[in-house]
């Protein structure tokens, strides 16, 4: 293996990798540092140049990575969320797409100084916002439901209509003299439509024949995800025959499709898809950057600039807001919106061929629908990317970011232990199929939700609520493995807790496997029917807070404490598990919720 091919994996693959990670420790934009490690790479240190190295296959590589992306983003698009966000969905994609185009291609000739072909191209082109931006963003923003569902429903969309309608505007424009109207509605216009209708008609298809194989268990899980992948892929390569851009049209609605089918397991799948997913996007970023050239850069000029900062601050809100007149959408929804529009990796793929295209056909001012959309795309991403959740937090578009807990199973212990963190002042939540095992919190002010959360229902309720850790207490140790490895990939494995199976059945090889079931909370010997017991004996669970004189003492066994969870109000939530490294001195100003004896009660226990 040569060194070059080394540099490149290095570079490319660690450089990503730490960039995600750095991104999701200090809570950063990842699409941001994988920007900005491209132009490192690439304008600034010259030690990459992606085409060169890779050659010829380097755009079509790239064109089958995004089709990836966008089968896993339609894998998101369940037609369920639009009962609430139908109407803005809609709005944005269908109405506001042909408002900023035209908007868009108003800016690019009056402002950026191009004729009116090149400006129509490069106003074709920004009307997409990328999944690739915008999934990464929505994943870590915290946002209500409704308005991610925008967000999300609009990227994935968009992005392969924004490819054709640049398709089209490129053909226009490239027609030969004495091709006149004629041509476009005769030959050009039929062809799009039925390349589209083909498309959309192979991904349903295909989807069907996926569910039919899986129904009848005629595909084995180990190929599952090979399989759907290789069908995304080929969907794509037919659509592109058909017509450019087409193949993610097709991409998308196999995606839609196999998740609006309802087939069971795609869940797994899904997730490892995203998994997958990232990591495509992580290397892309880093490649389209890096492969930017010193000259290109130096097309950016003030024209540019001004032509930038129109599409900002003028001609997104502007079309937003007509878009969305006499709509359901609050103010506070459309201001955000219209602001929120990140670019991606289509519109660099497609503004780098089609503005080579209209160059090379002599229109003038055709070279600078590069370095405009590059312009565009690199702002969108660095100042929409930096300021979603402070906007989104601002307008109160966001879920709370104090660390949170979702109890699953009310019972006396587990109303009891939800009551004391809500008067502790933390975020709690408690979940039960059941309204009756319910009305002891909720007439303590305890936030609850009546849902089965295996249930997709429950799961989706789940979802809109706050929550970064899960406490599964129902007397079904089974039940509670299950409710902690289905909910895994939302909280974190290392977030989701249950009450202890009991000491034999935690035995490593023997036992519950961990992947079956969620971390113990507190003691192994601390199992449900102990718990149940102590509570009918008289303890109850009590917040008390950390001083001076009680520091050295609560977590000590002679203070006759369980102590099950360590707040700091707004700051941090710490639950107590014999699976974690031994919890610390807890800080003078924290609480710890804990379980106290009816005699420590008596004496003032609570102000111990």
């Amino acid at each position: 293996m040569s060194n070059s091919v080394l540099v490149f994996l290095f570079c490319v693959l660690g450089g990503s990798m730490l960039a995600q990670w750095t991104a999701w420790r200090f809570r950063l934009p990842a699409i941001v540092l994988l920007f900005s490690l491209g132009l490192l790479y690439g304008p600034a240190l010259e030690i990459l140049h992606p085409s060169v190295m890779i050659g010829s296959a380097f755009h079509p590589l790239v064109s089958l990575a995004v089709a990836l992306i966008v089968f896993e983003g339609g894998l998101v698009l369940d037609f369920r969320q639009l009962k609430e966000a139908g109407e803005g969905v809609i709005r944005l994609t269908l109405v506001a797409l042909p408002i900023n185009l035209i908007l868009g291609s108003m800016a690019a000739h009056y402002i950026g100084g191009m004729g009116w072909g090149p400006a129509f191209l490069f106003g074709s082109i920004i009307v997409v916002t990328g999944p690739t931006v915008v999934l990464p963003l929505l994943r870590n923003a915290k946002l209500h439901p409704k308005v991610a569902a925008f967000l999300r429903w609009e990227a994935i969309v968009n992005d392969p209509v924004g490819a054709i309608l640049a398709t089209l505007v490129l053909e226009v424009l490239l027609m030969r003299p004495g091709e006149g109207s004629g041509t476009f509605f005769g030959f050009i216009l039929p062809h799009m439509l039925a390349s589209a209708g083909l498309t959309i008609g192979l991904g349903i298809g295909a989807a069907l024949g996926v569910r039919w194989l899986l129904v009848r268990d005629l595909m084995p899980e180990v190929l599952k995800s090979s399989i759907l992948i290789t069908i995304a892929l080929v969907l794509f390569a037919l659509g592109t025959l058909t017509m450019d851009g087409a193949g993610l049209i097709a991409s998308t609605t196999f995606g839609m499709a196999l998740v609006n089918l309802r087939i069971p397991g795609m869940a797994e799948i899904q997730r490892m898809k995203e998994s997958l997913v990232v990591l495509i996007v992580s290397v892309l970023f880093v490649l389209l950057t890096a492969d930017l050239q010193r000259a290109e850069l130096s097309n950016l000029s003030w024209s540019i600039g001004a032509l930038t900062l129109a599409v900002l601050f003028l001609v997104r809100p502007l079309g937003i807001f007509l878009a969305t007149m006499g709509s359901s959408l609050s103010w506070a929804e459309r201001i955000f919106v219209g602001w929120i529009a990140p670019r991606g990796i289509v519109a660099a793929a497609v503004a780098g061929i089609a503005g080579m295209r209209l160059q090379d056909a002599g229109y003038p001012g055709a070279g600078l629908v590069m370095p405009a959309v590059f312009a565009v795309i690199a702002s969108t991403m660095i100042l929409h990317g930096f300021s979603l959740r402070p906007l989104g937090r601002k307008l109160k578009l966001t879920l709370s970011d104090e660390q949170a807990l979702a109890i699953v199973g009310a019972n006396d212990w587990s109303t009891g232990l939800a009551i004391a963190v809500h008067q502790a002042g933390a975020p709690v939540l408690l979940v039960d199929n059941s309204r009756q095992d319910l009305q002891r919190a909720e007439k303590a002010g305890v936030p609850v939700l009546r849902a089965e959360v295996l249930s997709e229902e429950g799961a989706e309720s789940l979802e809109e609520r706050p929550g970064d850790y899960l406490i599964a207490a129902t007397p079904d140790a089974i039940y509670n493995g299950l409710v902690c490895a289905h909910l895994a990939p939302h909280f974190g494995r290392q977030r989701v807790y249950q009450v202890s199976p009991g000491i034999a059945r935690l035995d490593l090889y023997r036992g519950l496997s961990r992947d079956a079931r969620g971390k113990v909370m507190g003691e192994p010997a601390w199992n449900f029917t102990l718990l149940d017991t102590l509570i009918r004996e008289g303890w109850q669970f009590r917040s008390v807070e950390v001083t001076v004189d009680n520091q050295a003492n609560l977590l000590h066994e002679s203070s006759n404490l369980l102590v099950f969870l360590v707040l700091q109000k707004g700051i941090s939530m710490t639950i107590v598990s014999a699976e974690d490294e031994a919890l610390s001195q807890p800080d003078v100003g924290q609480c710890v919720i804990a379980l106290v004896p009816p005699k420590r009660d008596k004496s003032g226990g609570e102000a111990l």
